[in-house]
């Protein structure tokens, strides 16, 4: 498996225009769409330790205004990535909400800067177990500090600060981006104008039971060592295992059916993109995050929460099953936040904010014009 080792540039308060290390962008592209790093020193957990470094890797679209006033920040899955909209990569792989944002799109990045934050603990670009641990010069793994949605939410608030984001539109994201989207309404809310947590809730599940559970699976490989694989050739076959469940649950049969209606082909494509996924994520990430994630609580904050709130969730989730809808909004309700509910009528399971975006993003879009005309 990689392994992300060394250092990454430092990049202060800074105009966007100048964060030229690690920033790429595609000359003409109407998105304006940027890769970059930032990264922060002696970075406090909510535990009390110090991170000597922190790294957080993210994309950006459109133009951030003067006042700097005109951001949304994007936040993802649990196992997926701060690319959300354009192509990237040599085979131009299309964002996730790539039919949601853009030039007049529901999040119109004519009119909008947006930031796609990786989360701190994710193994695409910012600091995660594989980094080097300072105090050893070797991979973190295994032992890479507790974090929580709160230090994920605040890794993201020292980048805005340094890109020059004064104020947030909105905070938007499915998934665990949802928990995070939760997360900031009550760390930070009057940073932001509108909340849109997609296929989530406000408060995680599964408790230590899940962590463990995990964590035996991971086990099973005999490369695991404890966590301590990156010098035994890591833990692919397992991964691609736990891929390729994970995707069966997030409804990967019926988005591929149409295009595989043998059901040999159709799972042989599955594992391909288990085992494509399992060459590029971290077992240690995958821990990590599910301990933050059943950690997480932003339901005993809400009333804390400023923002208006767009929930949104699919009609066939068997994560987030729309079931939870009403108790969720009860709630939402009774600590006096304004909220409104949106089912997708999607056959695309938990992916489906992306897949079908056309079916929401007129929501979205009278959404996000309503809090533009607040800010």
């Amino acid at each position: 498996m990689p392994v992300s080792l060394g250092r990454r540039p430092f990049l202060a308060a800074l105009p966007l225009a100048s964060l030229a290390a690690g920033a790429a962008q595609a000359q003409g592209d109407p998105l304006k769409r940027r890769e970059a790093t930032f990264t922060t020193k002696d970075f406090r957990l909510e535990s009390g330790t110090v991170m000597p470094e922190v790294t957080i890797a993210y994309e950006t679209y459109g133009t951030l205004a003067p006042d700097g006033r005109n951001t949304v920040l994007l936040t993802h899955g649990y196992t997926s990535s701060q690319h959300m909209a354009g192509r990237s990569g040599a085979n131009g792989a299309e964002g996730s909400w790539d039919g949601l944002v853009g030039p007049g799109k529901a999040i119109d990045t004519d009119r909008l800067f947006v930031v796609s934050s990786n989360m701190l603990g994710s193994s695409f670009g910012s600091t995660n177990p594989g980094f080097k641990n300072p105090a050893t010069g070797k991979p973190y793994g295994p032992d890479f500090p507790d974090i929580t949605l709160v230090d994920i939410v605040n890794a993201q608030k020292a980048l805005l600060d340094g890109l020059g984001v004064k104020h947030l539109v909105a905070v938007a994201g499915p998934s665990f981006g949802g928990y995070q989207t939760f997360q900031w309404g009550v760390t930070h809310p009057g940073f932001m104008d509108g909340l849109v947590a997609v296929v989530s809730a406000p408060k995680g599940s599964g408790g230590e039971a899940a962590v463990k559970s995990l964590v035996d699976a991971l086990a099973k490989d005999p490369n695991w060592n404890g966590g301590h694989y990156y010098d035994k050739g890591g833990v692919t076959g397992i991964l691609t295992e736990m891929r390729v469940a994970t995707l069966k649950r997030y409804g990967i049969d019926e988005q591929l059916a149409a295009k595989f209606p043998d059901k040999e082909a159709r799972e042989a494509e599955i594992k391909r993109r288990a085992e494509s996924w399992s060459k590029v994520f971290d077992a240690n990430s995958l821990v990590v995050l599910r301990k933050a994630s059943v950690r997480f609580d932003a339901e005993k904050d809400m009333p804390k929460i400023k923002a208006k709130v767009l929930y949104v969730l699919s009609r066939t989730d068997k994560v987030f099953p729309p079931s939870i809808a009403p108790d969720v909004m009860a709630k939402l309700t009774a600590a006096g936040v304004s909220a409104d509910y949106f089912e997708l009528d999607s056959d695309f399971g938990h992916s489906a904010s992306g897949l079908d975006a056309a079916k929401w993003a007129p929501r979205l879009k009278t959404f996000m014009a309503g809090l533009e005309k607040r800010s």
